[in-house]
């Protein structure tokens, strides 16, 4: 689902027109990202929390050449989902699984080569 589809889902919802609600999600995303950047933590009840975490520097290893390279300290962004809302995605996802997309790998096109 991308910002658009939400648009249209909340608006259809709503009655409000695609422009109105569309600034209005825009807020929401600005809000949040201001917030973390702010060092504040966000909490939704019922739908999850974000927050900010500083990971320490380490030394990794560059998979193509296996060179070591330093990462520095740095900080990302987490969201952590309520209680609620997983065990409601996992009840559904029980109810109605999901339809798997074939691959391109196992479709009869590649196949046919």
């Amino acid at each position: 689902m991308t910002k658009a589809d939400i648009v249209d889902t909340i608006a259809s919802g709503t009655g409000l027109t695609k422009v109105e609600t569309e600034a209005v999600v825009d807020g929401f995303i600005h809000t949040v990202i201001q917030s973390l950047c702010d060092g504040r933590n966000i909490e939704i009840r019922g739908f999850g929390s974000f927050k900010v975490k500083e990971r320490k520097g380490r030394m990794a290893r560059n998979p193509r050449t296996g060179a070591q390279v330093p990462v520095d300290d740095h900080f990302v962004p987490l969201f952590k989902v309520s209680k609620e809302l997983k065990s409601k995605v996992n009840e559904s996802m029980k109810l109605h699984p999901p339809v798997e997309k074939p691959s391109k790998k196992n479709s009869p096109e590649a196949t046919e080569e």
